[in-house]
């Protein structure tokens, strides 16, 4: 793991964060993220940054607030990094950001891109698209992308076809409490 933290009962876990690039706040996709999560990991992220929120800083380059924003995801151990699909891709939202993240940074991340869309034909944008910045900005990412849509991103079944696969491939980063 990149970093660990150390519990009170003196037991390293996993710290994991959410980078959700849609331009409603707390939107479905934000949802579908921590829902990616709980199902990985049993519990919510230790951190979400819902890129909407960062307003006209997120296009101020000196930025304190979106710095601290990236060391975030650079200090996780697995990031969910999740985006509604826009025009066939990730939105531009989400690319603004990606792009404050120099090549490299996010070398011992494991992530995990997650895509909501209205068309299945859009199952693939989350693999052609966005998991090749996340490889290019240094992110391990051993799991396909998910792919949510967006009327049944909230099924409890929607992650069924995808876990037992990522908890296989994530086997030596998730928590044995995690759930099976």
């Amino acid at each position: 793991m990149s970093t660990t933290d150390v519990d009170r009962w003196g037991t390293t876990s996993l710290r994991v964060v959410t980078v959700v690039g849609n331009p409603k706040p707390l939107s479905r996709t934000f949802r579908a993220a921590e829902a990616v999560v709980a199902a990985l990991v049993g519990r919510p992220p230790d951190e979400a940054v819902d890129i909407i929120g960062l307003g006209a800083d997120l296009m101020d380059w000196t930025s304190s607030t979106v710095a601290q924003k990236v060391d975030l995801l650079a200090s996780a151990d697995l990031a969910v990094i999740a985006s509604p699909t826009y025009k066939g891709s990730y939105t531009g939202l989400l690319k603004i950001f990606l792009d404050r993240i120099a090549a490299g940074r996010l070398a011992g991340v494991t992530a995990i891109p997650v895509m909501l869309a209205a068309d299945p034909r859009h199952a693939l944008a989350g693999e052609v698209h966005l998991k090749p910045v996340l490889s290019e900005l240094g992110a391990s990412c051993p799991t396909s992308a998910v792919f949510l849509h967006e009327d049944r991103f909230d099924d409890p079944a929607a992650l069924d076809a995808w876990l037992p696969a990522a908890r296989r491939q994530l086997r030596s980063l998730l928590p044995a409490e995690a759930p099976r």
